[in-house]
């Protein structure tokens, strides 16, 4: 009987999970919602279309989104619109109401309920930035027939799984213009990211305008630097868009920047500071045996910190080996006077000196995971970045909630690791970990984090998106949306979409394409690019010592993505041909096998250059053991020579060349098995 029982429970509960599934196979939302039901209607876009806004907008959020919904509602289905803005009365298509204005914390509610019917679109919301969230899932609705454009008719009921949602831009290594910013910003909201967490310094530069300490502009920024001016406007733009802005001031470690400005805050004399043009991790740090040093902090988030308005103020403290530390005297009598026994400890003395300063500004202290230490107190909010690829059995997120901190996880989402959308999707905040309830709620959310050591203003949205819009569900929808093959189908639409509103991933690797062959024919090296990835996981610019800031960033690889797409297509029909034998897959096989095959001859007929010559040996490498796998393949036949020369090409194509590597390998290698068995 129990059993009987527990198997009814479990349908009861499994059904909603199942049904939103197969509905994700129709509808290309991301994130997925918590419950979706069809209608079976659909609503009409027309010249007639309106909004009106019923909740009291008094921060105009729901307004000026309005007014952007239309455009991009204009731009993306040609429909001339007679009303560009929102009305008045009560008469509108497309209805507005929400209960009262999002203060931007932790604490506030994005939920919202949105109809769509054959005559009405009703979004309710209990803010005005649950309001918002609902227009992006109306946008992400539109579709279209040979007659028009419509809205699908469906019920949807929302909210987000974690409060915390956030993406990570350091400005510090590559600078960002407010530009490039803004429209990332607009895609994080397209997609209900609702944290910007911004990395404002770093060995590589002081990014802020400091009125106080102006040499920090002058001489450790390089001329490149956020006005305060400019920053209020970001975080007002991002205030528009439901998204609150972290500030992140890198210390006591990566100091290089604010030492080159203030040396006598060093922690060794006679040292020549500089901004570091290099990656890595570097030894000058601030010196905590100092007073001036905590006075300098003090007076500096004096001034930045009321340019923020969140209450949540970030203070870097990671990767301090200590060097200089332990070359100074005063340090280590300062340690002995104190009782600090380890540099830890020097540290966590750092860090609750100033948690108290910013206490006093109304902030709370966030920093990266190094800031776990036993005597931190509890208020201090921990950034858990380390996990089993810094050697760790599992990420520090659970333990910091387990002992009483409010934690932000980042492992796991290091986009900068140029690892595949797959990757990041398949990694759960949470996990299966076992927690009390409020150990789950000390658990805030995670954010993606793009380190800029790699790209440039360039490349950076082709480094971020699409993959962050996967991310992004992860931080939103329930724990059970974790299917790839349906994400990926999803987000092929999703990418599209994220070009409407200015992410240049897609337009901006056709120029570098064309920059690398001075204005040749792009197809040859579009083929190459789509079977071809950057290198992973920092294997690039190895010891931070083979590019510098200023390098350029216009090479091939800057033109590959993490995911190379007919990559994917073919290494999916390999796997799936050598399951089933089916020959509907060996037919795509075999298509793309000839296009590659060709690919070389195109190549060769390209007037060369420098940049060229460097991608030719890969070119002729990929043809030829496309064209033996592909006559093997259609003649049933493999020879003696064929085994030793595809032995050799497999070994050449296995070596990382140009900062790249063949997504397509372990496919090929495959095939070459089969094809050295079965024939």
């Amino acid at each position: 009987m129990k059993r009987i029982l527990l198997i009814i429970i479990l349908g009861i509960f499994s059904q909603p999970i199942f049904s939103q599934i197969a509905l994700s196979e129709k509808y290309n939302l991301m994130p997925w919602p918590q419950e979706l039901i069809e209608n079976n209607t659909s609503f009409s876009i027309d010249k007639n279309l309106t909004i009106t806004i019923l909740g009291k907008d008094l921060k105009e959020r729901v307004a000026k989104y309005s007014v952007n919904f239309l455009r991009r509602l204009a731009n993306r289905t040609g429909v001339f619109i007679d009303t560009g803005f929102p009305i008045k009365t009560k008469n509108a298509s497309i209805e507005i109401n929400f209960e009262s204005i999002s203060k931007l914390t932790v604490h506030d509610n994005e939920s919202y309920n949105l109809s769509i019917n054959k005559d009405k679109v009703i979004i309710n919301a209990k803010t005005d930035v649950g309001a918002l969230r609902g227009l992006e899932t109306l946008l992400q609705l539109v579709n279209f027939n040979k007659t028009g454009y419509y809205f699908e008719g469906v019920s949807i009921k929302d909210f987000p799984r974690f409060v915390w949602r956030g993406l990570m831009i350091d400005v510090s290594r590559h600078f960002h213009p407010i530009d490039v910013l803004k429209r990332n910003l607009d895609a994080m909201a397209s997609v209900k990211l609702n944290v910007f967490h911004w990395h404002l310094t770093d060995d590589q530069g002081f990014r802020v305008e400091s009125k106080v300490f102006p040499k920090l502009q002058e001489i450790a920024a390089d001329g490149l630097y956020y006005t305060q001016e400019q920053i209020k406007d970001i975080v007002k733009y991002a205030s528009n868009l439901g998204i609150r802005v972290i500030p992140e001031f890198d210390v006591p470690g990566h100091a290089s920047a604010i030492l080159s400005a203030y040396p006598e805050l060093g922690s060794k004399d006679d040292y020549d500071y500089k901004v570091e043009r290099f990656s890595g991790v570097f030894d000058p740090t601030l010196n905590p045996s100092k007073e001036v040093t905590y006075l300098f902090l003090e007076t500096l988030f004096k001034e930045i910190a009321p340019l923020f308005p969140d209450e949540y103020f970030h203070i870097g403290g990671d990767e301090n080996e200590g060097k200089h530390w332990d070359e100074n005297e005063g340090i280590q009598a300062f340690k002995k006077q104190h009782n600090l026994k380890t540099n830890h400890d020097l540290q966590t003395y750092f860090n609750i000196r100033l948690e108290k300063i910013l206490k006093k500004l109304d902030k709370k202290l966030m920093g990266w995971d190094e800031i776990l230490t036993p005597s931190t107190p509890t208020t201090a909010v921990i950034h858990s970045w380390r996990g089993k690829h810094e050697g760790l059995k599992q990420s520090t997120l659970i333990e910091a909630a387990k002992k009483g901190y409010q934690t932000v996880l980042s492992a796991g989402y290091y986009i900068d690791r140029l690892l595949s959308v797959k990757e990041h999707y398949n990694v759960d905040p949470i996990g299966n970990a076992i927690l009390t309830k409020d150990e789950r709620k000390r658990i805030l959310g995670a954010e993606a984090t793009m380190w800029s050591e790699l790209v440039t203003p360039l490349t950076i949205d082709s480094r971020i998106w699409p993959r962050t819009a996967a991310i992004a569900e992860r931080f939103w929808s329930r724990k059970e949306v974790n299917n790839v093959d349906n994400m990926q189908k999803r987000l092929k639409v999703i990418n599209f979409q994220l070009e409407e509103l200015g992410i240049t991933h897609i337009r901006n690797k056709d120029f570098i394409l064309r920059n690398i062959s001075n204005h040749q024919n792009n197809e040859v090296l579009k083929t190459l690019s789509k079977i071809f990835e950057p290198l992973k996981v920092y294997s690039r610019n190895k010891g931070g010592t083979e590019y510098k800031t200023f390098s350029p960033f216009t090479l091939f690889a800057d033109a590959c993505s993490a995911d190379a797409e007919d990559a994917i297509v073919f290494n999916n029909e390999v796997t799936s041909y050598l399951k089933n034998k089916e020959d509907k897959h060996l037919k795509v096989i075999q298509q793309y096998l000839k296009n590659w095959a060709s690919n070389y001859t195109e190549f060769s007929k390209m007037n060369s250059n420098p940049k060229l010559e460097k991608l030719e040996l890969l070119s002729k490498n990929v043809s030829l053991i496309s064209e033996l796998l592909e006559t093997s393949i259609q003649n049933k036949q493999f020879s003696t020579e064929d085994l030793s020369l595809g032995n050799n090409l497999i070994k050449k194509l296995s070596e990382p060349c140009e900062d790249v590597e063949l997504a397509i390998l372990s496919s090929l290698k495959q095939l070459f098995n089969f094809c050295n068995t079965n024939y």
